[in-house]
């Protein structure tokens, strides 16, 4: 009986450690959420990576957060993108995500890519540190969103966040990996200082 117990309380201090930051995080993104059509002015839209289909293109989820971020730029929200990705050389997204937006239309002078930005996370602390980002628009899906936004503001940046595609893909592996991730931001945001603006802004085209 006592093991019983122990083995539940064990269980409960778990499913608290995972879901507080989840709900925290999911509730703190909520009033920077835009429709795509109401998204303020900002100088960057940041499009996350989001893996690559066979052949070397976007893959769905990441051909819907190109499309919005192309979108927010030629209705003149934005005024360049920051692409971050994996940049492996059997799995380059930047170069795939730029051939993307290249042949949509987009000139290659209002495109940066961040080689480094290999998670959610170094993403946002280099947007700030290494690039000189001080406000912008994050684009990705909604399952994603929260804790991106979340990244960015604990980096210092001023964001909202804007939809990418019509729906949730709660689906997606992508989606449930969400659960573990989002307490992980949290640890983190705790374990790192947050990240200072440089000098001078560093720009790879």
């Amino acid at each position: 009986m006592r093991r019983r117990t122990w083995v539940l309380a064990l269980l409960g201090g778990l499913a608290v450690a995972v879901l507080a930051p989840s709900l925290y995080i999911e509730l703190a993104a909520r009033p920077r959420l835009v429709p795509l059509s109401e998204a303020p002015t900002a100088p960057w839209a940041i499009v996350f990576g989001a893996g690559l289909a066979p052949g070397g293109e976007p893959s769905p989820i990441l051909a819907e957060r190109l499309e919005a971020a192309h979108e927010l730029w030629r209705s003149g929200r934005v005024g360049r993108l920051l692409l971050t990705g994996n940049t492996d050389p059997y799995h380059d997204e930047i170069r795939a995500m730029r051939r993307y937006l290249v042949k949509s239309g987009l000139p290659e002078t209002a495109v940066s890519s961040d080689l480094e930005g290999t998670s959610t996370f170094d993403s946002c602390w280099r947007a700030r540190s290494v690039f000189g980002v001080q406000r912008a628009i994050l684009v990705t899906q909604s399952f994603h969103l929260p804790r991106a936004l979340y990244l960015a503001r604990a980096a210092g940046m001023d964001v909202v966040g804007v939809r990418a595609g019509g729906r949730g893909h709660w689906s997606s592996p992508w989606a449930w990996r969400e659960l573990l991730a989002r307490p992980l931001a949290v640890l983190d945001v705790l374990v790192h200082r947050k990240p200072e603006a440089p000098a001078a802004t560093s720009v790879t085209g």
